[in-house]
């Protein structure tokens, strides 16, 4: 494991249940997944890892991401990093030039490193994708907590073993549901536009067509 970012199995075990009901085909918005909490060593470089489902392809003309970042929960957001044709630094006095982005928008990777992370990083990062034709802006957070010393090294074998095996079945069901979600996103998008037309066609009928009774 990095000596750089620790995640606990159980909060990997959550993050991977959380995803796995969020991708239950219910709704039509899309999905932005980040681990909830992680931890980096005082002096490290960390990457803040931020992916995303859609069902379309990630056109840069129309795709947009917002990092942002807060020092408290009350406290308001500062935009940090964005993409807007190209990936744009906003170059925070936070953080100088410690920001790098790592990820790459074509494979729904928005995630970004942290490079020398410092005490006063600490607080919660916010992740903002939309991808249209996805009509929602999707969004998630992290918790950066700062360590002053490396954590106390535990026998995880059993952990990973089972870790792995959880995994490897949420991995077969989040692509199933992910498929039939797509399908319903779509379709249900598709009939919107249908309405849409309906509607604009049948005022158009109503205005510009006379009456035969008037002839």
């Amino acid at each position: 494991m990095s000596p750089e970012a620790w995640l606990p199995q159980p909060t990997l075990f959550l993050t991977g249940l959380s995803l796995l009901l969020s991708l239950a085909p219910t709704g039509l918005g899309m999905e932005v997944m980040a681990p909830a909490t992680i931890n980096a060593l005082n002096g490290s470089s960390v990457k803040l890892s931020c992916t995303f489902n859609s069902c379309y392809k990630v056109e840069n003309k129309q795709f947009s991401l917002n990092w942002t970042y807060q020092e408290c929960r009350n406290c308001s957001e500062e935009l940090f990093l964005q993409f807007r044709t190209k990936i744009m630094n906003k170059q925070l006095d936070r953080f100088g030039n410690r920001v790098e982005f790592t990820g790459n928008p074509a494979k729904y990777d928005v995630s970004f490193t942290l490079k020398n992370v410092q005490l006063e990083d600490e607080g919660t990062y916010n992740c903002y994708v939309l991808n249209p034709p996805d009509r929602h802006r999707g969004h998630a957070s992290i918790s950066l907590k700062v360590l002053t010393k490396e954590p106390p090294k535990h026998d995880s074998t059993v952990a990973v073993i089972v870790g792995a095996s959880v995994g490897g079945f949420l991995a077969v069901v989040i692509l199933v549901l992910m498929v039939v979600k797509c399908v319903r996103r779509k379709k249900q998008q598709r009939l919107n536009t249908d309405d849409q037309k309906t509607e604009e066609e049948g005022k158009t009928d109503g205005e510009g067509n006379p009456d035969e009774g008037t002839k």
